[in-house]
């Protein structure tokens, strides 16, 4: 995918409102399409809660989402941004309930949310991913991992990029399949057998040619990368492209499995408030990496929020 030219650099702010964490990010985007960020932030917030079984935003959530866009409206109001955007993807897709979320959003916090399908979605996180590759990667297929669904990207310089989108994320999965702290068995077999048949139906009529770089994208990866390395506080630059193995994937896997919610707080790199989550998180990267026959995963911590950004400056040139 490539990504069109933009005139001058521009000062833009973008928010993600997310199934499980919601994130902010202003950044002056260069004519090539890279970024500079001034100020980002994000917080697990859990708007979808509950939505899978009811397909309804419950009015806690919705409340702790608003609260938090109210304050991020102020510190957008306080650069000298020249458009602001805000994107909800698959809990607000799913709910029955979700114009009267937009409306408290743009009431309460002066955003008008653009509710954006699975493919958009995939569309603007490619062009986040694209924006921060290192030099040499052309042919990909990237996988992005959110609390309701799970994207699929084949994207191939000169060729129409091939998306498929999953209702499988980890907060989905969690409250359908995963109901002991820790997992039991039987319930992580399940979970294996529901990603395995929905990776091999998604990926079955795509090409995938020999080269083919293996990127993730979002919270679950980018918190395996620092458990991986053990971060006592998250590092953008060393999680950002970082090669996170098959097998460390496995141990890793193994050591969160075999924890309660509580025993998986304070380890070493895992995000205070994806305790519970990063059970499912590695069980969905572990099992298609394997139905794949992906042995790497390359990691990059640019994704929607930033393709956001990118898509805001080409659009409102």
């Amino acid at each position: 995918m490539t990504v069109p030219p933009i005139a001058s650099p521009r000062m833009l702010a973008g928010i993600d409102i997310g199934t499980l964490t919601c994130r902010l990010l202003i950044a002056d985007v260069t004519p090539s399409g890279g970024l500079r960020e001034l100020r980002s932030d994000r917080r697990i917030l859990h708007l979808g809660q509950g939505v899978d079984r009811d397909r309804v935003l419950q009015l806690d959530a919705m409340e702790r989402v608003v609260d938090t866009l109210k304050e991020w409206r102020q510190v957008i109001d306080g650069y000298q941004v020249e458009a602001a955007t805000a994107v909800a993807t698959s809990a607000v897709r799913d709910a029955s309930n979700r114009e009267e979320f937009v409306g408290m959003v743009r009431r309460e916090a002066g955003f008008q949310v653009e509710i954006i399908s699975g493919d958009e979605e995939a569309r603007r996180t490619m062009l986040g991913i694209r924006s921060g590759l290192p030099a040499g990667v052309t042919d990909l297929l990237a996988l992005d991992i959110g609390g309701g669904s799970t994207e699929f990207i084949l994207d191939r310089p000169g060729q129409q990029p091939l998306v498929r989108s999953l209702d499988i994320g980890v907060v989905r999965l969690c409250e359908r399949l995963l109901h002991h702290d820790p997992p039991t068995r039987e319930e992580i077999e399940q979970a294996r057998e529901w990603v395995r048949n929905e990776t091999a139906t998604a990926v079955a009529d795509m090409p995938l040619p020999t080269g083919l770089t293996f990127v993730g994208t979002a919270g679950t990866i980018t918190s395996l990368a620092a458990m991986a390395q053990q971060l006592p506080a998250y590092e953008s630059a060393r999680i950002h492209n970082y090669i996170l193995k098959l097998e460390t994937i496995t141990q890793l896997e193994q050591q969160l499995l075999s924890r309660s919610k509580a025993q998986r707080e304070g380890m070493p790199g895992l995000e205070r408030g994806r305790e519970e989550v990063i059970a499912a998180g590695v069980i969905i990267l572990r099992t298609v990496m394997e139905t794949l026959g992906m042995s790497e995963c390359l990691v990059s911590d640019l994704g929607l929020r930033e393709g956001v950004l990118i898509d805001l400056a080409t659009r409102s040139r």
